[in-house]
């Protein structure tokens, strides 16, 4: 990790241009993103990003650091095996809400409830924007797509509510037009000892004309400046269910949070794997099979 005045934020730009819409939410989302590593003091070669199927899928080719490209819904693992085997690298997951709440919803759970020292930011823009706007799981229930032409008629799934009935440590919500905004609330979830949840609207120019930057900047409360305390338990909860509002800021932090690499003893380099077999493994395997 170098010191902050080593880092810039354009140090976590690779050469690749983005293929995203012009004016998807996901620019937004990426930008803050890379700005939280470096605020924090990370850098390209100590970083590593995950990324699910999506819009979101090709975040980790447009950051310059280590990346992997992940299989629809099972980026969370995938960041899950890198931290316990590099328990001393940053490891930022990056998804969307049908990676991480359809097909990746089981995944979720056990990130958070185990408590991984990493952060997960969602790139929530309700719909699913790569296979040309169907419903997904945090669509309206009215929200008319191609194949909902009435509607999903069934309630969204509501994010921040399955993580913190998981055990959640560090929930999150932010707005990626936002920039300072959502820049600090990522930096926060990185220097969060634990899992680092952040879902962050970033609205579909292409296929949610309901979800929009207006509706948001209408929409938006600020809870830092509402005086919430998120080392309130029951303060947070009753934020997290409130369906009439649009909130952005730190809902929840358990400022005791022990991440699940400390707890059970993990604080060496565990990616060298020595040459051959382990002692007695043949034997393991001959009475088996």
């Amino acid at each position: 990790m170098s010191s902050q005045s080593d880092v810039r934020f354009t140090d976590f730009k690779s050469d690749k241009q983005p293929t995203w819409c012009p004016g998807c939410g996901d620019f937004g989302t990426m930008n803050g993103m890379m700005k939280a590593l470096a605020n924090t003091g990370n850098d390209p070669d100590n970083t590593f990003v995950v990324a699910g199927i999506g819009c979101s899928g090709k975040i980790g080719t447009y950051m310059h650091s280590y990346a992997l490209h992940g299989v629809h819904g099972r980026a969370l693992p995938v960041g899950t095996g890198v931290k316990m085997a590099r328990p001393d690298i940053e490891v930022m997951v990056a998804g969307g809400d049908g990676d991480g709440y359809s097909i990746g919803a089981g995944h979720f759970v056990h990130a958070v409830r185990r408590n991984v020292d990493m952060t997960y930011c969602v790139m929530d823009n309700r719909i699913y924007g790569l296979t040309k706007g169907q419903a997904s799981p945090t669509s309206r229930s009215d929200f008319e797509t191609s194949t909902t032409p009435e509607g999903p008629q069934q309630p969204p799934v509501n994010p921040l509510a399955l993580a913190l009935a998981s055990g959640a440590t560090f929930i999150a919500q932010s707005f990626s037009s936002d920039a300072m905004r959502h820049a600090e609330i990522v930096q926060k979830a990185i220097e969060h000892d634990g899992f680092g949840f952040v879902n962050v609207f970033s609205p579909c120019v292409t296929f949610n004309d309901v979800d929009t930057y207006d509706y948001f900047r209408d929409s938006l409360v600020d809870l830092e400046e509402e005086g919430h305390d998120p080392n309130d338990y029951e303060a947070a909860k009753e934020v997290i269910l409130d369906a009439d509002k649009e909130y952005q800021g730190v809902m929840y932090q358990n400022e005791n949070s022990v991440p699940y690499h400390e707890q059970h003893g993990v604080t060496e380099d565990m990616s060298d794997i020595p040459d051959g077999a382990p002692e007695d493994a043949m034997d393991l395997v001959r009475e088996f099979y």
